[in-house]
């Protein structure tokens, strides 16, 4: 089936300086990480094309970012998102007449949004079932809760709209109990703690989020660690409130950022070698190119049952494959 190419309104212009070097860093990665609901491949286009510039001069995707250089993004915005249905394969975990539950994969985004008209969870949906109860702006049919485009793990999907109503007061009266599974940079002092820092938009980029002790709404995250390795840990994190980003801003506020968080973190990907101490060849594949954050277990009062129902999704690969690294590499 077709796709509807996407209308731009107008252009977004920016232009700024680079307030650090950013080693290592290629430019397509940073504009992925600061413009996250646009698709990599959609803004390394941009920079081929010239709409990207650093200091007035057209660059590769690979170009990396350096203290002072002059950035000028040309960034399209585009008219409201037509739905398309889409042959895009699903993993569902559960589905009866009233919800869907699927294991999201990583590098999907869940609804239409600007550059994504088409490749969504959403476009996904709209072709599996017969029919999904509308959102207020049309493009978010049976949506009630999302992951980040490259979060994996447990979603729940309802297809009617009581259901609609029943999960979504549940998830407005935080009766919702979720538990993600997460690789963090270092390790923690304590075994387990409760992080209570509110959230806000980011002061200079939108697409972000970040802690914001007078004006931010509340946020709070429980973390347990379930393994401890040299220089990393594997973390359960079970929020307590559903703001935008929020473990993701969480770790990294306490100094415990997911591991390969483009926007939060340290480092993009993580090759092996940099658990080895071995030198790093040309062409060696990461072991993850994407931020280590699994959503494992969701548990509400079902809308058919109205009993509680806990559905989970198992490890991705990528996350079983850092964790078997790590447990090889850097055991303590």
């Amino acid at each position: 089936m077709g796709t509807t190419q996407p209308n731009v309104e107008r252009l977004e212009v920016y232009d700024y300086s680079a307030r650090k070097s950013m080693p290592g860093r290629r430019l397509d990665s940073y504009l992925a990480a600061k413009f996250s609901n646009y698709s990599r491949s959609f803004l390394t286009q941009l920079v081929r094309r010239g709409k990207v510039t650093i200091n007035d001069k057209q660059v590769k995707p690979h170009h990396e970012i350096k203290k002072g250089d002059r950035l000028h993004i040309e960034l399209p915005v585009f008219a409201k998102a037509t739905l398309t249905p889409e042959n895009i394969p699903i993993d569902v975990i559960h589905e009866d007449e009233h919800i869907l539950v699927i294991n999201k994969a990583a590098g999907i985004i869940v609804h239409p949004a600007r550059s994504h008209t088409s490749g969504t969870l959403v476009n996904a949906l709209v072709y599996y079932c017969d029919s999904l109860p509308d959102s207020d702006d049309k493009v978010r049919p049976g949506i009630v809760h999302r992951l980040d485009r490259d979060t994996t793990g447990v979603m729940v999907v309802v297809k009617d709209e009581a259901s609609r109503g029943w999960i979504g007061r549940q998830f407005e009266w935080r009766r919702v109990k979720k538990s993600y599974i997460a690789v963090v940079e270092g390790e923690p002092e304590l075994d387990s703690d409760l992080i209570e820092l509110p959230l806000g938009r980011h002061k200079y980029t939108k697409e972000k989020m970040s802690v914001n002790l007078e004006e931010g709404r509340q946020a709070v995250s429980i973390y347990t660690v379930l393994e401890r390795f040299d220089g990393f840990s594997h973390v359960r994190v079970e929020p307590r409130t559903g703001r935008t980003h929020q473990i993701r801003v969480h770790m990294a506020a306490i100094g415990h950022p997911v591991v390969c968080d483009a926007q939060y973190g340290r480092r993009d990907v993580l090759y092996l070698s940099e658990l080895t101490g071995e030198p790093h060849h040309e062409g060696e594949p990461p072991i993850i190119h994407r931020q280590a954050l699994h959503a494992h277990a969701i548990t509400f009062n079902h809308p058919g049952t109205r009993q509680p129902a806990t559905y989970t999704a198992p490890l991705p690969p990528d996350i079983q494959c850092l964790l078997s690294a790590l447990r090889k590499y850097r055991a303590k």
